[in-house]
């Protein structure tokens, strides 16, 4: 089940942190899949614990808030057989005025074997991983990449799709602000899907086309025959100012109902990272529609993905720790 089953001549993941989707080539993006998809299937069947990871801690570093992505990671170091801590920002002394250097001083102290980081702006894990000694997973960090949520997206399309190449897909909504944006669009164009964004014209970034994307300022027109719909939230807590007149207009515009997603090709698949803000960008009723929806099984896929980057990321390590006894 881990990454010691693959064959001999898999390709290497030589990369010691997972900080971000964009720089990754096709082979390395398909190798997590791959591993991803294996830990994907047997979940249903055999929830036992693995011990792959027995005697490894990993800790959960989180300076915003979450609970989806925090509970996923937690379960899948715990399925793998890992002691885990989780520590947030209310009880961090980051709140005393600590900085993050002397977090990551203090935290290499610990000896973790994995640290998972969420942070509110872009730049600080890679910051981390500067200073610990051990693994550094991006669980997220401000407005830059959310690599695991991009893989799980991945992994929910092919197994729904399968394939990515060629599919056209529509990421609509606060494209300005989302990091999930951005770890969608480096690997998806990296894997030779064909990517839109859609957006009123204040939460388009300047140049976006640079990054290989159509940019739509009118949702019907960029929806017309997309395979995979994928809506975001409005990331209100990263905005300063007015970005959108009203709720009322944004959902009028930019919200996805039945209506719109008819323009889609008949089988489009809608996917929405979460949280949903119900009735602002995306129809209540449509979110819950099973035929169309696969927001529930991304979430199935977070806790399979995010086991799969721990297993390769821990492999050299394990190895090393096997060769020792």
């Amino acid at each position: 089940m881990s990454a010691e089953t693959l064959p001999a001549n898999a390709p290497v993941f030589g990369y010691r942190h997972l900080l971000g989707i964009q720089g990754f080539s096709a082979e390395e993006i398909s190798f997590l899949l791959d591993i991803s998809n294996r830990y994907a299937s047997a979940l249903p069947q055999d929830l036992k614990k693995e011990s792959i990871l027995s005697g490894f801690t990993v800790i959960n570093l989180f300076f915003e808030t979450s609970t989806r992505t925090l509970t996923s990671f937690e379960l899948a170091a715990k399925r793998l057989g890992a002691d885990v801590i989780n520590m947030q920002i209310a009880w961090s002394s980051i709140k005393k005025g600590e900085t993050l250097i002397d977090t990551a001083m203090t935290l290499n102290a610990m000896h973790p074997d994995v640290l998972v980081v969420r942070h509110p702006d872009s730049g600080a894990v890679k910051l981390l991983s500067e200073k610990v000694n051990c693994c550094v997973m991006n669980g997220g960090d401000g407005s830059h990449e959310h690599p695991t949520q991009a893989l799980l997206d991945a992994l929910t399309i092919l197994r729904r799709k399968g394939r990515l190449a060629g599919l056209k897909v529509a990421i609509s909504g606060d494209i300005k602000h989302s990091r999930v944006a951005r770890s969608n669009i480096y690997l998806l164009t990296t894997m030779g899907a064909q990517v839109r964004v859609i957006a009123p014209p204040t939460l388009l970034p300047a140049a976006i086309e640079r990054l290989g994307v159509e940019a739509y300022t009118d949702m019907r027109a960029g929806l017309k025959d997309v395979d995979i719909v994928m809506m975001l939230r409005l990331q209100t807590e990263r905005m300063q100012g007015s970005f959108v007149p009203s709720i009322r207009e944004y959902f009028h515009f930019f919200g996805l109902d039945r209506d719109k997603l008819s323009l889609a090709k008949p089988d489009a698949l809608v996917m929405h990272p979460g949280p949903m803000n119900r009735g602002v960008e995306i129809d209540s009723e449509l979110a819950d529609d099973i035929d169309r929806s696969a927001i529930r099984e991304q979430v199935e896929m977070g806790v399979a993905v995010r086991m799969a980057c721990l297993d390769v990321l821990t492999a050299p390590e394990r190895s090393r720790r096997a060769q020792a006894r």
